[in-house]
């Protein structure tokens, strides 16, 4: 019974009491609670009795000395009366069933099951499209014939419930495909036919054209008759048989391809149930899904087609009909998938569909990690050892690597054109905490993205990469539940509770963002960090004027239709692109941090220095700045330097020239000093970017005298009247490059930073 989001369940316990449980959801929302048709939940494998995650209900049991069983963080009762209390199912999806208990000697009595269902509405369908997606990958994986597990197995009905289920639901997803529904239904009404002969005893006038058979038969078969006197025969033969032996022809369906069809169809009926039999003692979900599929295939078995058809005496495998004919070519494949898919443990799978939880996020988390695995085997050269290793022989059959929290990773190269990278493709790849600089990982707390996606030159190893800030990051998360990119954003709103307890989504979504931030801060050398999710629209937010580094989603859906991964795939395309570009800003930005941090000096400045200029354009750090250290010879040097605003220095290979360098080449200051001058006060600006060269002839036609050298570069410069450097004095002696006596007068160049450090304290 229903009414408005209140629902009241009637059900036995073993003693045969009838006991009731009302069910009342806290949220005046519409379509928290439902109770749907019988035959609708019989065939979906869920009770009847509808709750939805993230929102909250309070029970009450009659009689009251009955009490549900707690579950942690799902089901509490009430402190002042046991017989009451909240169900909250948070992200709990699937079949929940709860047991009740005698409130004094807490004994089971009975249970009652409930169904979670999901807040996406086509959580059905999609759980059903991955699980059969994901099974038809495992056992391709399973086919490959370099794979290391071509040993024979056997289904082993003693094996354990849950192990047994999993097995199941990889099977469950093939039969009740549509597409093998189909093709058993294409079978049925369009089916293969042969010509069968058969012998048959006919009237001789009845008998057709003669041949050999025929005149044998007349001359000495028995039951004869004598021939008329008028008859045309009669000179030649006195009598004839009354009946013949003939052969005949006609279509029958009892063919090799249709037996076939039919021993499959026995087998999956058979395993389902192996399945319903070893699950009889808890008849939950598990149970009557298998009884349902196992209905279904025997109705199938019942049409008058398979009754018709004898068992097949040998398999046809490499029958033309089989390979190549609709219908049949499906029951083929999916007959291989069972094959296959009957002997697959996946322990994995346990957060996915374990207890009756129908964990659709996890599964969708799954799928993408095979969805992923495609579209990079088409961009990337992924190492095939790396992709068998999916597949590993265990005890009790064949193990799926891929668990939930468990890292694995895939690695390959990209060598299509340009400069070669390498690539690693992880799936839950932790990137470790508290790690001190230029190791890889977290600054911080250990993050796990649920895919990473790296890449870096070749000839370096992955080490060297992190360590050089050669590698680059990108990561994406799954989130199921998320319908489009802009549920994301933060619209300014507080998150939290509602006033009915139920879980604000508003919390989820915003945490979900967040992580996408923090991985990208987080994480050292990440360039990006994206969500996939079930909805339409791709939305993408630059960092700066590249690519990457970046934020955003792309949408990625379960269906039959398109599932939308193209728009990813092109966007990885880019990345790969942008990776390969040796002149771009991330390439240089990395750079400047590989080169920054490379320095282990800890230089401390904070004097007072010029910080823009003048044009509202900041200045270059100190440590990027450069200043010239010159010589001047004699008042009259200095008079010169000042009326012309040059400086000149020798161009040569005698003592005393300068030696061209960067820091000498990109100069902006100039501090000038003469013989014996220890503290130097005396700086100008450089005004043009970088110095000229002169001739002997064109120094003296400056004014210059006494030019000894051919050759000379030239500064044009400027006295600074900054207030910054104001009356402020350096000490050349505490400067590294700095040498005394005569060669106190070669000219040298420094760092603004050194130079600052430098400075003599007033």
């Amino acid at each position: 019974m229903l009414e408005k989001n209140k629902c009241e369940i009637t059900f036995h316990l073993v003693n045969g009491e009838t006991c009731k449980l009302i069910i009342s959801a806290e949220s005046s929302v519409d379509f928290t609670l439902a109770v749907i048709d019988s035959a609708e939940a019989e065939s979906n494998g869920e009770s009847p009795y509808q709750l939805k995650e993230g929102c909250a209900y309070e029970y009450q049991i009659n009689p009251a000395e009955y009490q549900l069983e707690e579950i942690s963080g799902v089901v509490q009762h009430s402190k002042i009366h046991p017989s009451s209390g909240r169900i909250t199912p948070n992200t709990y999806v699937g079949t929940l069933s709860a047991d009740v208990i005698d409130s004094g000697s807490k004994e089971k009595k009975g249970s009652v099951t409930l169904e979670v269902r999901s807040v996406k509405t086509s959580y059905r369908t999609d759980y059903r499209f991955m699980l059969e997606e994901i099974t038809e990958k495992c056992t391709d994986l399973l086919m490959l014939h370099t794979s290391p597990v071509a040993q024979q197995y056997s289904v082993d009905a003693s094996s354990d419930a849950s192990t047994l289920y999993q097995r199941f639901a990889f099977i469950k997803s093939i039969l009740e495909s549509p597409e093998f529904l189909d093709a058993v239904y294409r079978i049925i009404l369009s089916p293969v036919t042969a010509w069968e002969e058969f012998e048959a005893d006919t009237d001789i006038r009845r008998a057709g054209r003669p041949n050999r058979s025929f005149s044998r038969q007349l001359a000495s078969a028995s039951n004869r008759i004598n021939l008329p006197d008028f008859h045309a025969l009669a000179s030649t033969i006195a009598h004839v048989p009354k009946q013949i032996s003939i052969t005949r022809k006609h279509d029958t369906l009892d063919t090799a391809e249709n037996r076939f069809v039919k021993h499959a169809l026995t087998e999956f009926c058979t395993f389902c149930s192996v399945i319903r039999e070893k699950l009889s003692e808890n008849q939950g979900r598990s149970y009557r899904e298998a009884l349902f599929l196992e209905e279904m295939l025997e109705e199938l078995l019942s049409r008058a087609f398979f009754r018709e058809l004898s068992n097949p005496d040998i398999l046809p495998l490499n029958s033309p009909v089989l390979q190549r004919k609709e219908g049949y070519r499906e029951v083929l494949r999916v007959w291989f998938m069972f094959d296959l898919a009957s002997k697959l443990i996946w322990h994995g799978g346990d957060d996915v569909y374990a207890a009756g939880k129908r964990d659709v996020a996890i599964l969708y988390e799954y799928w993408l990690f095979f969805k992923l695995l495609d579209l990079l085997k088409g961009i990337f050269t992924i190492e095939p050892e790396s992709i068998e290793n999916l597949i590993e022989p265990t005890s009790d059959g064949l193990g799926l690597a891929l668990r939930s929290g468990r890292h694995f990773p895939l690695k390959g190269v990209f060598d299509q054109s340009g400069r070669k990278l390498n690539v690693q493709f992880a799936y839950n790849r932790t990137f470790s905490g508290n790690k001190s600089y230029p190791a890889g990982g977290s600054w911080t707390l250990s993050m796990r993205p649920d895919y990473t996606l790296s890449l870096w030159p070749e000839g370096f190893s992955e080490k060297q990469a992190e360590e050089q800030e050669l590698i680059v990051h990108v990561h994406f998360d799954a989130k199921y539940k998320v319908k489009e990119f802009l549920e994301l954003l933060d619209d300014g709103t507080e998150s939290g509770e509602d006033t009915a307890g139920n879980i604000d989504e508003r919390t989820g979504k915003r945490d979900d963002l967040l992580k996408m931030h923090a991985y990208k801060d987080a994480i050292r050398r990440t360039a990006g960090s994206y969500v996939l999710y079930p909805g339409t629209r791709t939305d993408t937010k630059k960092g700066f004027h590249e690519l990457i580094p970046g934020l955003g989603a792309f949408p990625v859906r379960p269906s039959a239709d398109g599932t939308g991964i193209e728009e990813l795939k092109q966007f990885i395309l880019e990345v790969v692109h942008h990776v390969q570009n040796r002149a771009s800003q991330r390439e240089q930005l990395s750079y400047r941090i590989y080169d920054i941090h490379n320095d282990t000096n800890d230089f401390i400045v904070r004097d007072q220095m010029p910080e823009h200029y003048g044009n509202g354009k900041r200045v270059l750090p100190p440590g990027d700045t450069s200043v010239l250290i010159g010589y001047y010879k004699d008042a009259e040097h200095y008079h010169w330097i000042e009326k012309k605003g040059l400086y000149n220095v020798r161009m040569n290979s005698s003592r005393g020239s300068i030696r061209i360098d960067s820091l000498t080449a990109d100069a902006s200051y100039l501090l000038l000093h003469t013989e014996a001058e220890l503290n130097a006060g005396s700086l100008w600006r450089i005004k043009e970017k970088g110095p000229r060269v002169f001739s002997k002839d064109q120094m003296l036609k400056t004014g210059y005298t006494r030019p000894s050298g051919d050759s000379y570069l030239v500064y044009r410069v400027e006295m600074v009247t900054d207030d910054a450097f104001d009356n402020v004095e350096w000490d050349l002696t505490k400067l590294e490059k700095y040498e005394g006596g005569r060669k106190s007068a070669f000219p040298f160049a420094v760092t603004l930073t050194e130079l600052m450090l430098a400075k003599v304290q007033k």
